[in-house]
């Protein structure tokens, strides 16, 4: 999760400004090129470095109306889907509903904004956009993204961009090799996304069982973010040296004996890797407990063994 935070009240007085100030002396890059090296960046999944170059291509170069409620466009969708900063997204999506009203971005600017609302938990606020979206040209059409169009539902466009981004998932990377398996892929992410809006359609996103689905999952990721950064910052394996990991592999040796007829225990360049990786784990481990212990003492924790048989 990003770092960046822009505040709605400060993108308020200050958005517009940047904008439309500034623009006389052009910058000796021409506005395509700029756009285009924003589109490479974003393209190649470095989602804050498109950001900023957007940003750059809006302060400096002079653009039509159109131009800058399409460019507004491209980076709350950057906020939204890449970096899931849904306040900046939100900003930026309220920035052409309000700057820009008439763009032909107006109908899925809409629906944006009630997503933002939803995911910052602000469900009456998304109620009443909902409301005001229903009321708008369904003929609307929004700008496709960066990247070519490599499936569409309906009005929505799918690209390469999109489609890399998914890709570059570590879990995905040594899966999907092959012209077949991204095919494949691409048509299980439509056969989601399908579902996803079909379900909404009929109301589940309101369902008791979804919704306490979503809180425990809420509950939990939360709560993984906590101990990645605690721990990270509590075990500091960067204050430790290959030094420190051949004392671990001294004091551990009868671990790493290999089974067999005759015991031996390989030389500790023949196992280097396997005990950095333990070493990690237990400092990990170690960094852990005393989180909960510091945790549990904090808030006065009491468990009653006695009561369990």
């Amino acid at each position: 999760m990003n770092g960046t935070f822009i505040k709605l009240i400060i993108f308020g007085i200050a958005g517009g400004l940047l904008v439309s100030c500034g623009k006389t002396n052009q910058p000796a890059i021409s506005a395509e090129k700029k756009r285009q090296f924003a589109n490479v960046l974003y393209n190649q999944q470095l989602p804050l470095q498109a950001v900023r170059e957007y940003e750059e291509y809006l302060r400096n170069y002079d653009l039509d109306p159109g131009e800058e409620a399409n460019i507004s466009y491209q980076i709350a969708n950057i906020y939204f889907d890449r970096i899931q900063d849904y306040e900046n997204a939100l900003a930026y999506f309220l920035r052409i509903k309000y700057l820009y009203p008439e763009s032909n971005l107006q109908q899925e600017v809409g629906r944006k904004i009630v997503a933002c609302l939803e995911r910052l938990q602000r469900s009456t606020d998304a109620q009443q956009a909902i409301e005001q979206t229903s009321a708008l040209d369904e003929s609307q059409k929004p700008e496709s993204r960066p990247g070519d169009v490599v499936a569409s539902i309906g009005d929505r466009k799918i690209t390469t961009g999109d489609m890399q981004y998914e890709l570059n998932k570590p879990y995905l990377q040594s899966q999907l090799q092959t012209r077949e398996s991204k095919i494949q892929f691409l048509k299980q992410y439509i056969a989601q996304e399908l579902l996803f809006d079909s379900a909404k359609r009929k109301g589940l996103d309101k369902d008791k069982e979804v919704l306490e689905g979503a809180f425990q999952a809420k509950k939990s990721l939360m709560a993984q973010k906590l101990l990645e950064d605690e721990i990270q910052k509590d075990a500091n394996l960067d204050k430790y040296s290959n030094a420190d990991v051949e004392l671990y592999y001294k004091a551990n040796k009868e671990k790493y004996a290999e089974k067999g007829d005759v015991k031996r225990i390989p030389e500790f360049q023949e196992v280097a890797q396997q005990v950095a990786q333990d070493f990690t784990r237990e400092k990990q481990q170690e960094a852990y407990n005393r989180l909960v212990e510091r945790l549990m003492k904090a808030e006065k924790v009491t468990v009653y063994e006695d009561k369990f048989k």
